[in-house]
């Protein structure tokens, strides 16, 4: 089989990157062809995503493109829920707002006012979190209205990249179910939900499925690049759901588990689950391809690492990431630990800081090394997976004896192995990049090259080197469990 070439654009919350996918052989191979940092600016006391550059690192990774032959097609994905806004010329009013910024910090009250959550949650399925799309729009419309009565449309942050690369307005549906303001049954958006926060119907874009065809990239930017024209395909813009396609599993029932900055835990699903279990532990539902329902929940993850290693650098300390693990190791664990969902841990700065402070009120134990600090983060987030399984378990009434780990965290073997001794599961962990290779399969599929997602997974899965963690220390972990639930209860 020849060659055949797609180009992924992955935009993470810190970084991104430009992949091209080589589909020969029965294989996907990866190259990466550009890699940039993905830096918020705050301004005024508001934290803006940088679009403009965002969007120049694109050109580049095309002009960059031109150097491996021939490209098919291209797909972009992006972290959910924040959007940008477009005038009735078209034109971006102002950057997106990062959804870290802190104008929804109180805004549920004001929320619950209008919708109450169970009602809310019932329209939706979404788990209620402040930075969702509905409390960023909401905020946006109390706080500056001038802003939000010039919005002729909002789209999201894959749905404003393709825009400006083809010229098309939509929204794709893996992207538009984050927002809290989509209907997961009749995958439409959720009219009364908009008019209860009293927002605008008709600033939503109408929505496509994930896999389809956009348009050829705009005249005026293969002009002025002088690459050839190629196809813009919206792919589950929605990373996790690009993620998902690459689970390296031919079961139909399965536990996923993909982490970067954030961790999402899920299965997929043929429909929602949405009742008084799924509210009460506050669980997503999302669309995923094929029109798949994954439920899933949204946990602090790398983030916490990633930012605490900013704050050591801050202090002069340069560790990368193998050092920290290797600090970790040489330190005795499981003797406090931090809920990675409490508010305090939510907005960048003093992470480690934070940390002894939390440990030291709720354990009376007050970690002083780098090391101790990495340590307690990694157990913390293996326990609060296992509170994410039990719940998940609880809903769909199954049990699940193994987890398919994916994304950039398969890297720390620690982690890895916390998981699978804090979950009693045995964890398969791989591909690293899994969102980048759900994007070009998803590509391939739409362009003829694949023939569904299942043949996509078992591709994946004999391309990919997976590695497997078995559990250990069942008991101790389990002892220590119970302590990690007291915190959770309080």
């Amino acid at each position: 089989m020849s060659d055949y070439k797609v180009l992924a654009i992955d935009f993470g919350a810190s970084s991104g990157r430009a992949i091209i996918g080589n589909f020969k052989d029965n294989k996907i191979e990866i190259e990466e062809i550009h890699r940039f940092s993905n830096d918020p600016v705050k301004l005024n006391n508001t934290m803006y995503w940088d679009f403009l550059r965002l969007f120049f690192e694109i050109k580049q990774s095309l002009i960059k493109s031109k150097k491996h032959g021939k490209i098919e097609s291209m797909g972009i994905d992006t972290w959910g829920v924040d959007f940008g806004i477009l005038d009735k010329c078209g034109n971006l009013i102002e950057n997106p707002v990062h959804y870290r910024d802190e104008r929804t910090d109180n805004i549920l009250k004001d929320i619950f006012d209008k919708i109450d959550r169970e009602q809310l949650y019932n329209k939706t399925g979404n788990q209620i979190m402040n930075i969702n799309t509905a409390f960023q729009l909401f905020a946006l419309k109390q706080q500056r209205p001038d802003i939000f009565e010039r919005i002729d449309k909002i789209l999201l942050m894959p749905d404003l990249f393709n825009y400006f690369l083809t010229g098309k307005k939509v929204s794709e549906v893996s992207i538009a179910s984050t927002t809290q303001l989509f209907n997961q049954y009749d995958k439409v958006w959720a009219k009364d939900v908009i008019e209860k926060l009293d927002l605008k119907e008709n600033i939503f874009a109408n929505v496509v499925s994930s896999g389809t065809t956009l348009a050829p990239i705009k005249d005026n930017i293969v002009e002025e690049l002088d690459i050839h024209k190629f196809n813009v395909i919206s792919i589950a813009g929605h990373d996790t759901q690009s993620a998902v396609v690459a689970v390296p599993t031919e079961d139909d029932d399965f536990i996923f588990l993909s982490c970067g900055t954030w961790s999402l835990m899920g299965t997929e699903l043929d429909s929602p689950i949405i009742n008084e279990k799924s509210i009460k532990y506050n669980i997503t539902n999302e669309i995923g391809y094929e029109q798949k329902t994954t439920f899933l929940k949204n946990i602090i993850g790398l983030w916490l690492i990633q930012e605490s290693k900013r704050q050591w650098v801050k202090e002069g300390q340069d560790y990368t990431f193998s050092d920290l693990e290797k600090m970790a190791n040489n330190v005795d664990g499981l003797k406090c630990f931090i809920d990675p969902d409490d508010e305090i841990f939510v907005h960048p700065g003093n992470i480690p800081k934070r940390i002894k402070n939390y440990c030291s009120e709720k354990f009376g134990i007050e970690p002083k090394e780098v090391g101790e600090i990495v340590r307690i983060i990694n157990e913390s987030l293996a326990f609060k997976y296992k509170t994410a399984l039990e719940e998940i378990e609880d809903c769909t009434g199954k049990k699940y004896d193994s987890i398919y780990m994916i994304g950039g965290g398969v890297q720390s073997n620690m982690l890895c192995q916390m998981t699978a001794n804090a979950c009693n599961c045995t964890v398969y962990a791989g591909p690293i990049e899994a969102t980048v290779l759900g994007n070009i399969s998803i590509q391939l599929i739409t362009n003829g090259k694949i023939k569904n997602m299942k043949e996509a997974r078992k591709i994946i899965k004999n391309s990919e080197n997976i590695k497997v963690y078995k559990p250990e220390n069942i008991e101790k972990w389990n002892e220590n469990y119970n302590k990690f639930k007291q915190i959770l209860a309080k």
